[in-house]
């Protein structure tokens, strides 16, 4: 449960972090935004079929590769990336959700290149 009377200091650490980010990353891929009273520390930034975007930006934070954790959501159907790193002394997750294409799609897209 949030915290109604957390002041919006509290959350220093993530807004730092995104002011910094639009300046010194503001020619990367823009990402969908998420601070939140729950976990005042953590800026999460995701990624939606944007495999690309999600590499750019875990390079540019300087993330190594091998911390990239990849899951698949319950059903088989969204591929998950997650990585997380200390900047402006709070953690910055990165989160990126591809498609997983099923089965059938796989043939038909087979069966029109034929």
């Amino acid at each position: 449960m949030t915290n109604p009377t957390l002041p919006l200091s509290a959350m220093g650490a993530p807004l730092m972090a995104l002011r910094l980010f639009a300046d010194r990353y503001r020619h990367l891929p823009a990402p969908c935004v998420s601070i939140s009273t729950v976990y005042p520390n953590l800026l999460e930034l995701s990624f939606h079929d944007d495999p690309e975007g999600f590499e750019m930006w875990r390079q540019a934070l300087g993330i190594r590769r091998r911390t990239v954790r990849h899951s698949v959501h319950p059903g088989g159907r969204t591929a998950v990336m997650k990585a997380e790193t200390n900047y402006s002394g709070g953690l910055v997750k990165l989160v990126g959700f591809t498609a997983i294409a099923s089965p059938s799609e796989e043939r038909s897209r087979a069966e029109d290149v034929s």
